[in-house]
């Protein structure tokens, strides 16, 4: 592993399954409602019927959903509630507090603690220092710069999902969504040369699978335009690729740098203020500054590119479209708590991994709405001679996936069979099995050692190594029983 940069290899437990699971089900769920949006009809402000395609509402939806992670945050703070990234004050039995933490409210698997390397001294890993031996760090000391810093990630957020819905219009939702996940590329790259976090060769190969996936289902969009089952023009259909792609990297933009403020030293921010942050702003960002644009910019809505006027006459004129939206906004909410949440225990790949996966069931489910729930063929999306080659660039993403996960529970390790094409980088794998064992032996004294430090009479309370002590040396069964 190359020196100075943290393994980006995390160990995926129960927990984080399970808020991947949840990540896939509310972004399915987003990604079918909005392009399922962008075909309803309605009265517009003429009086006239028509199509209610507007992305710029449906970005600033995004973030008024979002708002909603401020008043969870402060509900978790007031009633104490557990939550990844929060640590309430405990008193002992003492009357002696527990300073509150947010980078390590959790156990040290979930942020980058345990495997960040300290710049100084190359190839040393720093031990993760408890909750006891740390400054306060919780949400209360939070500085107030912070709160204008994180109006950065919604700048991103904001460009990110206007470049996608803009794509979306000329793209069928399965493609808009293995094209999204692109992002893996440019979060490696990033994680990589701005984060300092160093990738193995497997990883780079399973990248360069995402890419190939990424041309595959370009190519299926473009050539899909051209048949009867769609009215985009082959022009459109590669406009739509390269605004989604334009997306997908700025995306990965705010994957870092979310990452990046969630595992500060001094002003990590938990989850639920990120998200409710990146709200805020964002919702300010639409009002003042991107709706007036998008008003004053010529196009076909009513003389502008979109006419929010005419999007609010529309919505409190249809029901469909009202509940339509209502469901949009528990489900982008949902989708951005749980992707966060993943960036905060795991990292930022994990969150464009999230992205590769989420295709497969947004596929699924846009087929089986076209045959099964409408009759006309409305809405979803239909079978076609082309989908075979998307089914394959799908196929090859999660081959690619699969490559860059190793060696965890699900995925391929290359060592040099057919199906990995001659490569076999078992030394890599070795090498980072080792790490999270000695990572797992570190976790477990630290866990201890804490339990220790409750009791006045433990000789080890105040040590931060098991270096230190014969104590430390025998729970970690370094050291002879007899001693």
């Amino acid at each position: 592993m190359a020196e100075g940069g943290s393994s980006s290899v995390k160990r995926c437990g129960f927990v984080e399954t399970l808020i991947f699971i949840a990540a896939v089900v509310f972004g399915t769920a987003c990604s079918i409602c909005s392009k399922t949006m962008m075909q309803l009809q309605g009265e517009g402000i003429t009086g006239e019927i028509e199509r209610f395609e507007k992305p710029i509402f449906q970005t600033f939806g995004m973030f008024v959903g979002m708002l909603f992670g401020l008043v969870m945050h402060w509900f978790v703070l007031f009633f104490k509630i557990p939550f990844p990234g929060y640590e309430h004050e405990e008193e002992e039995q003492s009357g002696s507090i527990l300073p509150t933490t947010t980078k390590n409210a959790v156990p040290a698997k979930y942020g980058a603690v345990s495997t960040e390397q300290d710049k100084l001294l190359p190839g040393k890993k720093q031990v993760a220092i408890a909750p006891l031996q740390q400054e306060k760090a919780g949400p209360e000391s939070t500085p107030l710069w912070m709160y204008f810093f994180l109006a950065i990630p919604s700048v991103f957020d904001l460009g990110a999902t206007a470049l996608c819905m803009m794509g979306l219009r000329y793209l069928d939702v399965s493609i808009y969504q293995l094209l999204r996940g692109s992002g893996i590329i440019f979060v490696a790259l990033m994680k990589q040369h701005v984060l300092g976090d160093h990738l193995y060769t497997f990883q780079w190969i399973g990248v360069f699978w995402n890419v190939i996936s990424v041309i595959l289902v370009g190519g299926t969009a473009i050539l899909n335009s051209q048949q009867d089952t769609t009215t985009v023009e082959p022009g459109e259909a590669l406009l739509g690729v390269v605004l989604v792609m334009a997306g997908a990297f700025v995306q990965a933009l705010q994957f870092v740098f979310e990452e990046k403020v969630m595992t500060m030293d001094e002003s990590a921010v938990p989850p639920l203020l990120l998200i409710g942050m990146e709200g805020l702003w964002g919702t300010v960002l639409c009002l003042v500054v991107v709706y007036p644009i998008v008003y004053l910019m010529p196009g076909d809505d009513h003389g502008s590119y979109e006419d929010p006027f005419n999007t609010w006459h529309m919505i409190t004129h249809s029901s469909t479209i009202t509940w339509s939206f209502l469901f949009y906004f528990v489900a982008i909410f949902g989708y951005n708590m749980f992707a966060v949440l993943l960036t905060f225990m795991l990292n930022s790949i994990w969150h464009a991994i999230l992205d590769n996966f989420r295709p497969i069931t947004v596929w699924c489910t846009d087929m089986f709405i076209f045959y099964v729930i409408t009759e006309d063929g409305g809405f979803g999306e239909p079978w076609t001679k082309y989908s075979w080659i998307q089914l394959l660039g799908m196929l090859v993403l999660l081959y690619g996936t699969a490559v860059y996960n190793a060696p965890n529970a699900g995925s391929v390790r290359l060592l040099g069979g057919w199906l990995h094409f001659g490569f076999n980088l078992k030394h890599e794998y070795d090498e980072i099995e080792l790490q999270m064992h000695e990572e797992e032996l570190e976790r477990e004294w630290e866990e201890r050692r804490q339990t220790f430090t409750k009791r006045k009479t433990s000789s080890f309370a105040e040590q931060r190594s098991p270096h230190y002590s014969i104590h430390t040396q025998a729970l970690r069964g370094l050291a002879s029983s007899k001693l």
